[in-house]
C-alpha cells in the first residue's frame, strides 16, 4: 500500500479513539448539534478504520506465514497461506481506496426526474413514456417511492414533459448518472412503410436541495434608521421620528415603513417585508441554481446530444460514454437497469482512483 494511503489511514484510526472517547464522556449531549456531527463522522470513518485494521492483521499473517515457511514440513501449507494472504490483501487494498474517494454529499439525497420530449415529435412523447416507465419500475425494484409532480401528455400518448420524485435512501447516487439526452431508433406505430425512425428525449436527475427555512434576522446584520415621516397624516407625523428604514447588510435589502403612527408598528413590518425579501431571493437563487443545472444536465435536446441510444430492431442498449452495449432492451425498458448503473458507477470510481493517484504522484514528486 502507499505510504500517502497508509498515513492518511492511520490519521483516521487515531481520530476515531478520539471519537470514542468523545462520544463516550457523560456531558456529550449537551450540545445535540455538535453531537449530532461528532456521530455523523463516526459513522463515516468506522468502515475506513475497520478495512485497515484488517488489513494490518492480513500483513502480520503473511508475515508470520513466511516465517513458517522455513520449517520444511510446513513450507507447502506457509506458501498456500502466503498467497491466500497476499489476494486478501490486494481485495482489501482496492476496498479502502473506494472507501477514501470522495464522498458526493449529494448522493443519498431523493431526487427529481425530469423527462422531456426533444425531436421526433409524437415518436418522442411516446418514448418519454417508455423512459418514465422505466425508471419507475427500476424505482419499484428498489423499494423506492415515486410521486408524480407534474405531466403534459401528449396527443398520441406518452409525454411532452413528465416531473417526478423519487424518494429513498442514495436514489441519486444510483440515478445521477442518467441526465443527458437518450435517443430511440424504432418504427414508430404510425408508421406505415416500417421505416425506423429516430427520435431524442432529455433526462434530467436533480438531488433535492436542503428546503429553505424561514429567515433568521441578526440585529448585527442590520442597520436601522428612524426618521420623520412625509405625506399626508397630521400633526403627529410631522413631529416624530416614527418612519423606519432597515438595511440588511449582507444582502443590501433596504426596506421602508412608515404607514403606522408608532415607531414600533412600523418596525415589526418592515423586520416582516425584510424577511420575506430576503426568502425569496434565498427561492429566486436556488430556483436559478437548479435552471442553470438542468440546462447543462439535458443540453438542447438535439438527436446528436446523447449519453445513449435504444435500438428496438436489433434489441440493443449502448451507453455512449463508456462504450457498452447490452442485448437486452426488453429487460433494460422494463427497469433492469442494474448492469448500466453499476458499469457507470465502476467507471467514475476508476476515475476518481485515477485522480487520486496523480494527486499523490504530484505531492511526492
Amino acid at each position: 500500500m502507499k505510504p500517502s494511503i497508509t498515513s492518511k489511514l492511520a490519521q483516521l484510526s487515531a481520530r476515531l479513539e478520539e471519537l470514542n472517547a468523545l462520544l463516550s464522556s457523560e456531558d456529550v449531549t449537551r450540545n445535540l448539534e455538535n453531537y449530532r456531527k461528532l456521530t455523523r463522522e463516526h459513522a463515516e470513518i468506522t468502515p475506513a478504520v475497520e478495512l485497515y485494521h484488517a488489513y494490518v492483521k492480513g500483513e502480520s499473517d503473511v508475515a508470520a506465514a513466511q516465517g513458517m515457511a522455513n520449517d520444511p514440513e510446513m513450507r507447502d501449507l506457509a506458501e498456500a497461506e502466503v498467497r491466500e494472504g497476499r489476494q486478501r490483501l490486494l481485495d482489501l487494498e482496492a476496498e479502502l481506496q473506494r472507501n477514501l474517494l470522495p464522498k458526493d454529499p449529494s448522493d443519498e439525497r431523493n431526487i427529481f426526474l425530469e423527462i422531456r420530449a426533444g425531436t421526433g415529435g409524437d415518436e418522442s412523447a411516446l418514448f418519454s413514456g417508455d423512459l418514465f416507465r422505466m425508471y419507475f419500475r427500476y424505482a419499484e425494484r428498489q423499494g423506492w417511492k415515486v410521486d408524480l409532480i407534474s405531466q403534459s401528455q401528449g396527443e398520441m400518448g406518452g409525454y411532452k414533459e413528465v416531473i417526478a420524485k423519487i424518494i429513498g435512501f442514495g436514489v441519486y447516487s444510483k440515478l445521477k448518472f442518467e441526465s443527458g439526452g437518450h435517443r430511440v431508433q424504432r418504427v414508430p406505430t404510425t408508421e406505415t412503410q416500417g421505416r425506423i425512425h429516430t427520435s431524442a428525449c432529455t433526462v434530467a436527475v436533480m438531488p433535492e436541495a436542503d428546503a429553505i427555512e424561514d429567515v433568521v434576522l441578526n440585529p448585527a446584520e442590520m442597520r436601522i434608521d428612524t426618521f420623520r415621516a412625509s405625506g399626508a397624516g397630521g400633526q403627529h407625523i410631522n413631529k416624530t421620528d416614527s418612519a423606519v428604514r432597515i438595511t440588511h447588510l449582507p444582502t443590501g435589502i433596504v426596506v421602508e415603513c412608515q404607514d403606522g403612527r408608532s415607531q414600533h408598528k412600523n418596525k415589526a413590518q418592515a423586520l416582516s417585508v425584510l424577511a420575506a425579501r430576503i426568502k425569496d431571493r434565498q427561492v429566486r437563487e436556488q430556483q436559478a441554481k437548479q435552471a442553470a443545472t438542468r440546462k447543462s444536465l439535458i443540453g438542447s435536446g438535439d438527436r446528436s446530444e446523447r449519453i445513449r441510444t435504444y435500438n428496438f430492431p436489433q434489441g440493443r442498449v449502448t451507453d455512449h460514454r463508456i462504450n457498452l452495449t447490452l442485448y437486452k432492451i426488453d429487460q433494460i425498458m422494463d427497469g433492469a437497469l442494474d448492469d448500466l448503473i453499476d458499469a457507470l458507477m465502476a467507471e467514475h470510481q476508476t476515475e476518481l482512483l485515477a485522480a487520486m493517484a496523480d494527486e499523490t504522484f504530484a505531492a511526492q514528486a
